[in-house]
């Protein structure tokens, strides 16, 4: 599909499309969050802030540089990174043998 849409239903379309693209490059980064896991001593280093924050810097830059509003791609990091930070405590406690902290 190439040029503008032409209707509703090919907005759609396209947004579908790209949103299977987004789950399977979710499921990626999935796989290396739960690689991670295995390499961190405890919650702090899971929840890690210092690079949460790196994180969130360059989506914006990234934003910004593909004509994404910042604030957009900064509110779907953070909740990206949230959900992920959860799975990796889960995660890390599962390897460590303990409760989710």
């Amino acid at each position: 599909m190439t040029g503008a849409p032409k209707t509703l239903t090919e907005v759609r379309a396209r947004i579908d499309a790209l949103d299977a693209e987004l789950v399977g490059l979710l499921a990626a980064r999935q796989s290396l969050v739960r690689a991670a896991a295995a390499f961190k001593t405890d919650s702090r280093a899971v929840r890690a802030p210092g690079r949460v924050e790196q994180v969130v810097a360059a989506a914006r830059e990234r934003a910004v540089a593909a004509g994404l509003a910042p604030e957009v791609a900064e509110a779907v990091w953070r909740a990206m990174i949230g959900a992920f930070i959860k799975l990796e405590l889960g995660e890390h406690a599962r390897l460590a043998g303990d409760a989710p902290a």
